[in-house]
């Protein structure tokens, strides 16, 4: 049985259906009005093996901060949705990803805890595809939040933005593919405690 979630949310500020499956092949179909914010998640969902159908309208004549962060908050959603109780699942999981001058490291809990560490020193204050990257932390951390997802994103290396963000978005999308893994030898909940909340 495949886990998988559609989240739908609707403010004044952006309106956002989404559709994710885990147990998917990295099929995608993304439109956020922000090409490269497209661009990024595309990546992340190719790389993760998740199935990712995302539609954002959202307030882009004001900027891109409402899309980026609403965006985070269902994809979070949808996370916590799909994984439910996390019984079976490896619960932990990490990636480092090269990407030419670019060497990002992501590394996750799925604890039931929300917490963000986001360090994108030498970029953070740069723009690419006309955002500015500083917004990427707006989207993890209403991910982490709603997510309940205890998230560290480091960038290693690299001051070419475009290459450093993609990297954090596919190691993201490899650590929780790792961490989202059913793990065979588990039957329970993978927490001394007896749950994860």
């Amino acid at each position: 049985m495949e886990r998988q979630a559609e989240i739908s949310r609707e403010t004044k500020e952006t309106k956002i259906v989404l559709n994710l499956c885990l147990d998917g092949s990295g099929e995608t179909e993304v439109n956020t009005g922000l090409p490269f914010f497209d661009h990024v998640l595309v990546g992340f969902a190719r790389h993760g093996f998740f199935d990712l159908q995302l539609k954002i309208d959202g307030d882009l004549q004001v900027d891109a901060h409402h899309v980026l962060e609403d965006a985070g908050i269902v994809l979070g959603a949808a996370i916590a949705k799909s994984v439910g109780d996390k019984a079976g699942v490896r619960r932990f999981g990490a990636a480092l990803i090269p990407m030419d001058d670019a060497l990002a490291q992501v590394a996750l809990d799925l604890s039931g805890r929300p917490f963000l560490c986001y360090e994108l020193k030498g970029v953070e204050r740069l723009q690419v595809g006309g955002l500015s990257v500083r917004l990427f932390r707006e989207f993890f951390q209403g991910l982490a939040n709603r997510g309940a997802v205890n998230l560290h994103i480091t960038l290693l290396a690299g001051d070419e933005p475009h290459h450093a963000v993609e990297a954090v978005f596919k190691a993201f999308g490899r650590a929780l593919d790792a961490a989202v893994r059913i793990e065979p030898r588990n039957q329970g909940v993978p927490s001394t405690k007896g749950i994860l909340d």
